[in-house]
């Protein structure tokens, strides 16, 4: 009975194994280490991290805190090939940015998406760390829906549905690859919350027209209601009046802001924006875009044994 337990655990390494392999193979040569120099006080400092090839015609992607206060710097493939690169764009409240290279670049690895991942889910990180050049390592979804918060000049935003993982991540992982067992990159590493906790930014529809926005107009325009939220869920009574099981949750209106100015209180549990119901922090993120800016906009929301109707006016976010 020993001799089949082992040979099944054996061969479930020899299967794990194979998969990071796998991965590694694929990702490596196309992740690459960027190095910047940026603009601080009192003069320039060097500094590194990450990128992931995005286009076959030299765009890669990273995040927006590794190339902050940068226009250029060098990109450098596993291959030992070099590139001169230049800052497209940058979106500081999503933690993402796009590079162009002045030469060639390898093909981009295929992108999934984060919204198919489960708590559990095998995932690999592919990056540069503390300068060593394709790095791995490996681990598992360890919670979603997790926020992050951050800042550009003065407004402040949370970058909702953050994946986290335990799989290492060290400083100069950020703008790595965060990879699906078939090689699939689903995030972009952007932090270390602690020991054993990375975080990464999803790959998903939401991110995608940023990351359109920052490559096509080198800037994203967003509206802005000055709200943060969680998912939270619906008490009883309203869960099956309404059919639905969640709600975003304020945790914090923003003083003076289009929410504070519509009645929007802390505690308010946010059913629906014009209509659409909120289960998740994305769902209200995907509609504040610039085309929401200026437009009459009704939220509904459950306030103590209530349903309170408001309208807010987003405004355009000033990074």
């Amino acid at each position: 009975m020993d001799v089949f337990e082992n040979r099944s655990e054996q061969e479930a390494l020899d299967a794990y194994s194979q998969v990071v392999t796998g991965v590694a193979d694929r990702l490596i040569p196309r992740v690459a280490s960027i190095r910047v120099r940026r603009r601080v006080r009192g003069g320039e400092a060097e500094a590194g991290g990450s990128a992931v090839v995005l286009t076959a015609d030299g765009h890669l992607l990273t995040n927006a805190h590794v190339v902050d206060g940068a226009t250029s710097g060098t990109a450098e493939f596993a291959s030992g090939v070099t590139v001169r690169v230049h800052v497209v764009g940058s979106d500081p409240l999503s933690d993402l940015a796009v590079l162009r290279a002045e030469g060639e670049v390898p093909d981009p690895p295929e992108f999934g998406s984060a919204e198919r991942l489960r708590v559990g889910t095998l995932v690999v990180a592919v990056g540069n760390p503390l300068g060593l050049a394709g790095s791995v390592t490996a681990g598992v979804v360890s919670a979603l829906g997790r926020s992050l918060p951050t800042r550009s000049g003065t407004a402040s935003r949370i970058v909702e549905d953050v994946i986290q993982t335990d799989a290492a991540l060290n400083p100069g992982s950020s703008g790595g690859a965060l990879a699906d067992a078939r090689a699939r990159v689903v995030g972009i590493n952007t932090a270390v919350a602690g020991i054993g906790v990375g975080l990464a930014v999803p790959v998903n529809a939401t991110s995608w027209r940023i990351i359109e926005a920052l490559r096509t107009d080198g800037r994203v325009r967003r509206a802005y209601l000055g709200l943060v939220t969680t998912p939270a869920p619906l008490p009883p009574r309203f869960a099956d009046a309404t059919g639905q099981r969640t709600a975003l949750r304020v945790v914090e209106v923003v003083t003076g802001s289009p929410a504070e100015r519509a009645g929007l209180r802390r505690g308010d549990l946010l059913l629906a924006v014009d209509g659409q119901p909120l289960r998740d922090a994305q769902s209200l993120q995907r509609l504040l875009f610039a085309e929401a800016v200026g437009r009459r906009t009704e939220l509904t929301a459950v306030r103590g044994e209530a349903l309170v109707d408001v309208v807010a006016v987003p405004a355009p976010l000033e990074g």
